[in-house]
């Protein structure tokens, strides 16, 4: 088995959702996706061109001599913040040491980092893997279901759609609730996900999220990610089944607005954290962190 860096072009960008796709299963069962919807894949395949570009150390994929590509992994570090965006090994190769390997060369992307973040699936291994790499797991819920939107309180103040203009603001909101902005990763998420923004005398957030869901939410308060996550729901089409995944127990604000639209509650692996409390107000991206 050889580990190579994972190039920014279509074909690893395939390679890679192969890799997943067989390790998860598709949909990708384990970390909770409840469909394949449409633009999915885009979405997976602009991350892993992204994430080799702006971290070529910390994206790998295992290659076995005979099986061809039988893993991958993609890590990025943000201002301090590491972040672990996708460890997968193909089930035939799974327990040979492939997601140990891999593992660590993402690791050593990160070793200058003080804080570190994974969303990790239910898959008893992958718990075991990151806990032996030092993180702390929290339980995490997702909600799925289709939002009722008569279930939702009016909103308390004004939601815009947001543009590359606010690229500075939601860079301060990730300092104050993750430790690290996000940086360059705010001009791959607007290519797929419509972006929703609040900036007012209260505070300032912002939320992605497409049809399928909500992908990242972070505000400066509970009041303000309440408001921001409640626009994002009643934006979602009629009938449609939407979902949203890494709440821990400090998200229970979330999980009262989805409560709220209708949407029902289940365990969903874990989100897992080093150096680092949960976020909060916080939802985190499960392509992104």
């Amino acid at each position: 088995m050889i580990l190579r860096p994972v190039r920014d072009d279509e074909e690893d960008a395939e390679v890679v959702r192969e890799v997943t796709a067989a390790a998860f299963g598709a949909p990708h069962v384990l970390k909770g996706d409840p469909t394949d919807a449409p633009g999915s894949v885009a979405a997976e395949r602009g991350r892993t061109r992204h994430l080799a570009r702006t971290d070529p150390g910390g994206c790998w994929i295992a290659q076995d001599e005979a099986a061809g590509p039988v893993g991958a992994v993609l890590s990025s570090r943000r201002e301090g913040t590491w972040g672990l965006s996708l460890l997968a090994v193909t089930p035939g190769a799974q327990g040979k040491g492939v997601g140990k390997a891999l593992m660590a060369r993402a690791l050593v992307h990160g070793r200058a980092c003080l804080r570190g973040v994974i969303c990790g699936s239910r898959h008893p291994a992958a718990a075991r893997t990151y806990r032996r790499a030092g993180f702390t797991l929290h339980p995490a819920m997702r909600l799925t279901g289709v939002v009722d939107p008569a279930g939702l309180a009016p909103l308390d103040g004004a939601v815009h759609a947001g543009t590359v203009r606010h690229r500075d603001l939601m860079d301060s909101v990730d300092r104050r609730t993750r430790g690290g902005a996000h940086g360059p990763d705010h001009e791959e998420l607007p290519r797929h996900f419509r972006l929703f923004v609040v900036d007012d005398l209260a505070g300032s957030g912002y939320c992605y999220a497409d049809e399928r869901g909500v992908e990242l939410l972070a505000a400066t308060s509970r009041r303000l990610a309440t408001r921001l996550l409640t626009a994002a729901l009643v934006s979602m089409p009629q009938g449609r089944p939407v979902r949203m995944a890494g709440l821990t127990a400090e998200q229970e604000w979330a999980v009262d607005v989805g409560i709220a639209a209708g949407l029902e509650i289940s365990n969903a692996g874990y989100v897992c954290l080093r150096g680092m409390r949960p976020p909060n107000p916080y939802i985190p991206s499960q392509l992104f962190l």
